[in-house]
């Protein structure tokens, strides 16, 4: 919910000015927002408002008092991210990124957080949907998977927590989850006579979102990512625009990891950046193929490097980063999914014509 409010807030100052500078955190608690910040922008927006709309929307339906505290951009960063040409425009912050991509879905991403994304969209959908009518917005899930020679060959753990209507009682909700949400996601393939599954373990989850517990942007970076499998540099995504390279780096070591397994150079992959405040080049560009390429991982990082530009301007420019389309990103993971930019496959040619 943090996450959606301050990427809402993104783009709606992007939507007015597409060069607006925006480092929003939210703080979601009982009766309480706190949005605080810096954002230096020519458009005007009403971040109350915003908040609001995006409760309502997600479909909690207390009332809150928000508190706002927004400020300009430091200028002692801001002189390093303000140049007039893309290829000058130096980093917003310092720090390393990870990319990775793996050849085990068609998503190109781990087959457990791809699956529990499903769940948690498929649980979303059936409560809109009225098909389990009694569902409340919060919830959560996790997917164990098994692996035998790096290759997924089964589910061991199913875990689903769905809020829920106070009168509904605990077999129920265990009978329609399972029905409607996991057995109408989780291929069969993977289930077998031990896989577990475990739906709100506690026996109730009545209180939600807020009102439950304390939120913050950026707490699930890991589910934004990859659920845990390779490396992350610590850097929160939601509430900051692209000339932060905590978002935008991490969107092009995606876009070169995918590319990479998607040109078969490798099984898997994770593309690492690192980045000093101010200073466009980035500091280094290695990449990891876990044993998995075709050629060594030095030969592998040269071609990366000459065929992707990831200085934060350039990144800005060919994955057209100043759009109005964070929101979005905010919930189900930022990774794997096809109407985003950083994941199109565009550049297997120019790998392999450096081959």
């Amino acid at each position: 919910m943090c996450d959606q409010i301050a990427d809402a807030i993104l783009d709606e100052y992007l939507k007015g000015d597409a060069n607006s500078r925006v480092a929003v955190e939210v703080l979601a608690s009982l009766g309480i927002i706190v949005i605080a910040g810096e954002v230096t922008s020519r458009a005007k927006v009403d971040t109350q408002k915003i908040a609001e709309e995006v409760i309502e929307q997600i479909g909690y339906k207390e009332k809150y008092g928000i508190l706002t505290s927004i400020h300009s951009q430091s200028p002692d960063i801001a002189r390093g991210v303000t140049q007039q040409k893309p290829e000058q425009i130096g980093a917003g912050d310092q720090g390393l990124m990870y990319g990775y991509a793996t050849e085990e879905t068609k998503e190109m991403m781990p087959l457990p957080i791809v699956l529990a994304h499903a769940l948690t969209y498929r649980l979303a959908k059936v409560r809109k949907n009225k098909i389990i009518p009694y569902l409340l917005p919060d919830g959560k899930a996790q997917v164990t998977v098994e692996y035998q020679n790096e290759k997924p060959t089964r589910v061991s753990n199913i875990l689903v927590s769905a809020q829920h209507q106070e009168s509904i009682s605990q077999s129920r909700i265990c009978r329609d989850v399972e029905k409607f949400v996991i057995r109408n996601v989780i291929p069969k393939k993977f289930f077998d006579s031990k896989t577990k599954i475990l739906i709100n373990p506690t026996g109730r989850f009545v209180l939600g979102g807020p009102t439950a517990d304390t939120g913050l942007t950026g707490r699930k970076i890991i589910v934004d990512t990859y659920g845990g499998i390779g490396s992350h540099g610590g850097g929160a995504f939601s509430g900051k625009d692209p000339s932060k390279v905590d978002r935008s780096a991490s969107y092009a070591a995606r876009w070169a990891a995918k590319n990479i397994v998607s040109a078969g150079l490798a099984k898997k992959v994770e593309v690492r950046l690192a980045y000093a405040i101010g200073v466009a080049e980035p500091l280094s560009v290695d990449v990891n193929s876990f044993g998995t390429s075709v050629m060594p991982d030095e030969k592998l990082r040269i071609i990366v490097a000459k065929v992707f530009d990831f200085r934060p301007g350039m990144i800005i420019k060919n994955l057209n980063l100043r759009n109005p389309i964070y929101r979005s990103t905010a919930s189900y993971g930022h990774f794997g999914r096809s109407e985003f930019p950083w994941e199109k496959t565009n550049k297997i040619k120019e790998l392999k014509k450096e081959i």
